[in-house]
């Protein structure tokens, strides 16, 4: 065992988190703090125990020469001792730097240099492999670091060291200088730098948030008032450690409110590891809880006829009065009894499979979430709520308190959290939650935070006579039609997502005569949908242009044009023309962000000429498109695409 710090007279003040760990391994030492699924057996540590952990960690590295200030790269899956890594630099003043684990080594190497890395630590040898690739191009990385020793046997380099060597020379450097961590925590500030998380770069180049131990602890103290979170609590956190919504819910409300953080086995076992924990407290984007649709939908369509159609059934009484019900609204009493039933039959069995019987709170946000897909949750008896906010944020602005859930809303502003909204329509935010800097670039942060302390988010939305905020779209992809109506793509693609058959949609507008757009078809949903009607392919080209899939997606199309009739802002923006991509948007053809959001200046440029085919009329056009493969390989795909007309509807009066 290592020994932990005494208590100090700074720790009283839990402003920084190693300071909230101490306080944690002193009076819940006992209680679980994490755990892990290894080999399909949960491992779990207490307070205490992770407290121990970190310390060794922390001693070790200040012995390869880790020191205040500087930053630590962290890389891998959700991983207990790569969230422990997280406190151990912050224990000796340094500041950790997470990196998306799905990045190729490539886009590695700009966040390696841009913060000047001199220590990694990896999760396994893949990571591992990344960083051997690009070491140098990246001069200043001196030592990797890596928690999984499976395959690294025959690693020879000198530079490279295991986590439990580490460790091990954290626990002697420890005994022969038991008062050095103490001191080094002490020193530490709480409007230091707790973090660097880089932003998606939907627009360029990736630029370093910094954000203070102030800022995420005052994030995390204001989910834990407003939805009651304690030591109880349990979190599933399978999200990328280096977006800013895992590292407020997983390490900031976890340090802040001291409840459990349990770890999945891998990605594929995120549904059953789900079940298994039966968390209490939830976080996803809205790509998760669309696939988790996706997923309930293929099943229902394998399922027996009576099965099938008392699913279909009593989802017309969920989408009529179950939102309301969870809300406590005054609901008529056949409405209720037959909810009841449907609960009984329905609801709750379906809540079982997705792992969410145990759920108190829900969260989605990291992009819009449609009205459709949100009130399906809340209709089955998910208390799932948006927040809103960004990196620069620490992740919140906005919540929606259990009483005041609004469909079409982000929520209130929380405590502290001033919103404005400018002559263009553009939300700014000043609060507490502000980041300090970007990393190395004042010229970026005098553009985003102005001189009266507001910063400019890019989103354009408003706040409606109860104080809620509706966000409209990207401020900088609301356009206008060439008639004049308000284009907001958005709004329009997260309609067609709802769809169980459209993964991924691009519409496109912006002083246009008309709205068209691409479509990316879900290989898993659509693929069964075929299958069931004998319909052959070889592929996910030759799925994406039977002629049948793509009356199957103008179907989906003209649903959504009904529904944006029916709404007089966005009734002459309903779609009139799409074609069905030969490909799926990938994050690693810089299509998509790692968090998945549309590079549009980019795909625009990329696809101009089926975009020019959308806009003159043509019935199909050819194209070949470059793509990357996982291994590194580069291809061709190709496709004679079919562009497809969709009749507008009847607008409302």
């Amino acid at each position: 065992m290592v020994a932990m710090p005494a208590a100090s007279q700074d720790d009283a003040t839990l402003d920084t988190f190693p300071r909230l760990l101490l306080h944690h391994a002193r009076v819940r030492g006992n209680r679980p703090a994490m755990r892990e699924k290894d080999l399909g057996i949960w491992q779990s540590w207490t307070w205490e125990q992770v407290a121990d952990e970190v310390a060794a960690m922390a001693c070790g590295l200040a012995e390869l020469g880790f020191k205040r200030g500087d930053r630590l790269a962290i890389i891998g899956d959700n991983r207990p001792r790569l969230y422990w890594a997280m406190i151990a630099a912050q224990s000796l003043g340094g500041i950790p730097v997470p990196l998306y684990q799905d990045a190729v080594a490539q886009e590695m190497v700009f966040v390696l240099q841009d913060a000047d890395i001199h220590i990694a630590i990896v999760e396994d040898q893949e990571q591992v492999d990344k960083l051997l690739e690009v070491r140098e191009q990246c001069p200043s990385l001196k030592h990797i670091l890596y928690d999984d020793p499976r395959g690294l046997r025959h690693y020879t380099q000198t530079y490279l060291h295991g986590l439990d060597e580490v460790l091990a020379m954290g626990r002697i450097h420890n005994r022969n200088q038991p008062d050095f961590l103490g001191q080094e925590i002490a020193l530490g500030k709480t409007d230091d730098v707790s973090v660097i998380l880089y932003t998606s770069g939907t627009t360029g180049k990736p630029k370093g948030v910094c954000q203070t131990h102030a800022a995420f602890i005052s994030s995390g103290k204001g989910g834990i008032a407003i939805d009651g979170l304690n030591d109880n609590d349990d979190i599933l956190s399978y999200l990328p450690m280096a977006w800013v919504g895992d590292h407020l819910f997983s390490l900031a409300q976890a340090m802040t409110a001291g409840f459990t953080v349990n770890c999945p086995e891998s990605a594929e076992t995120v549904m059953i590891d789900l079940r298994e924990i039966g968390p209490s407290y939830y976080f996803a984007p809205p790509r998760v809880f669309e696939n988790l649709l996706t997923q309930v939908m293929i099943r229902m369509e394998d399922a027996g006829r009576i099965k099938r159609s008392m699913f279909h059934y009593f989802m017309k009484v969920a989408k009529r009065c179950g939102a309301e019900i969870l809300a406590r609204h005054s609901v008529p009493f056949v409405d209720r009894l037959l909810y009841a039933l449907g609960d009984l039959l329905v609801f709750g069995p379906l809540r079982n499979v997705l792992g969410m019987s145990r759920i108190r709170v829900a969260y989605t946000a990291g992009a819009a979430i449609g009205p459709d897909l949100f009130r399906f949750y809340r209709s089955i008896g998910i208390n799932l709520k948006q927040l809103y906010g960004q990196t620069e944020t620490c992740a919140f602005v906005c919540v929606q308190p259990d009483d005041e859930v609004k469909l079409d809303s982000v929520g209130k502003p929380t405590p502290g959290v001033e919103i404005r909204i400018a002559e263009n329509g553009e939300i700014l935010v000043k609060g507490p939650a502000l980041m300090k800097e970007y990393y190395r670039r004042p010229d970026a942060t005098a553009e985003s935070i102005d001189a009266a302390g507001f910063f400019h988010t890019g989103d354009a939305g408003f706040l409606d006579e109860q104080g809620h905020l509706k966000i409209i779209d990207r401020a900088k992809d609301v356009g206008r039609l060439a008639g004049g109506a308000m284009f907001a793509p958005n709004y329009i693609e997260n309609k067609l997502k709802f769809f169980p058959h459209i993964k991924e949609a691009v519409c496109f507008g912006h002083d246009r005569d008309m709205v068209c757009a691409f479509i990316n078809i879900d290989m898993g949903a659509v693929g069964n949908w075929a299958e069931r009607r004998g319909l052959a392919y070889s592929g996910y080209v030759d799925l994406a242009g039977k002629v049948e899939v793509i009356e199957l997606i103008r179907e989906c199309i003209e649903q959504v044009n009904v529904e944006l009739a029916s709404d007089v802002r966005m009734a002459d923006t309903q779609i009139r023309r799409f074609l069905v991509l030969h490909k799926e948007l990938d994050p690693d053809d810089d299509e998509l962000t790692r968090t998945r959001k549309v590079r549009r200046g980019f795909i625009a440029e990329k696809y101009g000429v089926l975009i020019d085919a959308l806009y003159t009329g043509k019935q199909s056009q050819f194209i070949e498109t470059e793509v990357k493969f996982e291994d590194g390989r580069r291809g061709k795909v190709s496709a004679d695409l079919s562009i497809r007309d969709v009749a507008a509807r009847g607008q409302a009066s």
